[in-house]
């Protein structure tokens, strides 16, 4: 998991972030973290156990609804690409 572009520092950390915390993770686990995620920023509600707590400084953003984009931008491009046609490595299953 790697990301590159650009953007303003809350969209830049939150993609740093999500790469060290989802690498390693099966598509099924990083799926649940997305959820978690977005959960948390949106003020939704619900478990965010299941996340590092390093995000826990993105739970700010709720307050904020333009920067709830910014802070899941990255995650919801993870989300896509999990979801897309042949998602993972060597054909992985999401299991």
């Amino acid at each position: 998991v790697t990301f590159q572009g650009s953007g303003c520092a809350i969209s830049k950390a939150s993609a740093s972030l999500m790469t060290t915390a989802v690498k390693g993770k099966t598509l099924a686990e990083a799926g649940r973290m997305f959820d978690s995620f977005h959960r948390m920023v949106t003020g939704a509600g619900g478990p965010v156990d299941d996340l590092p707590s390093k995000l826990s400084v993105f739970a700010g953003v709720r307050e904020f609804p333009a920067r709830v984009k910014c802070a899941s931008l990255a995650w919801h491009a993870l989300s896509k690409a999990m979801h897309a046609p042949n998602a993972g490595p060597a054909g992985a299953t999401g299991s």
